[in-house]
């Protein structure tokens, strides 16, 4: 899967899915997920919403968790800072699922905010065996979560 092909993915009449499948693809081919989920945020309800999922069983689309305050929504959602989590440890301190996370084979994770305009839109969520993910995938991923705005945009209008 190339750049080409998620560009030309944004031809397709039937947006978002196109351009989220072929980002999926791209990604899937580099770096590499076990799993790969984009949530949006919606700040007023203050939760986060489950637009793509590789893992429809596991995290259907629709899917919500709440925006509470902590360390890594400061970082990601308000400061708009990639967070890479390499353990199983780093996994739990970060996240209320855990236990399926691991269950699905998880112990690293990078997410990738999705900003436009100075705020997040929301979070581009890959998920991995164990010290998998470092800072040579930051922009690959970044790469891939600006390539998906329109997409994004789209599925906020469609659920506002």
């Amino acid at each position: 899967m190339s750049l080409r092909t998620v560009l030309s993915a944004f031809d397709a009449a039937d947006q978002p899915a196109a351009l989220y499948a072929a980002i999926s693809d791209a990604l899937a081919a580099a770096p590499g997920f076990r799993l790969f989920t984009i949530l949006i945020c919606q700040y007023e309800k203050q939760v986060t919403q489950r637009i793509f999922t590789s893992n429809p069983q596991a995290y259907p689309v629709g899917g919500t968790k709440p925006m509470a305050s902590s360390p890594w929504s400061d970082r990601i959602i308000e400061r708009g800072e990639i967070y890479i989590g390499r353990t199983r440890e780093d996994i739990k301190t970060a996240f209320f699922d855990y236990e399926l996370i691991w269950s699905l084979g998880c112990e690293s994770v990078i997410n990738v905010p999705i900003r436009w305009r100075g705020r997040t839109l929301g979070t581009f969520n890959l998920l991995h065996q164990a010290n998998y993910y470092a800072e040579a995938h930051e922009e690959s991923v970044r790469l891939m979560a600006e390539l998906s705005i329109p997409a994004v945009n789209l599925s906020i209008e469609r659920i506002s």
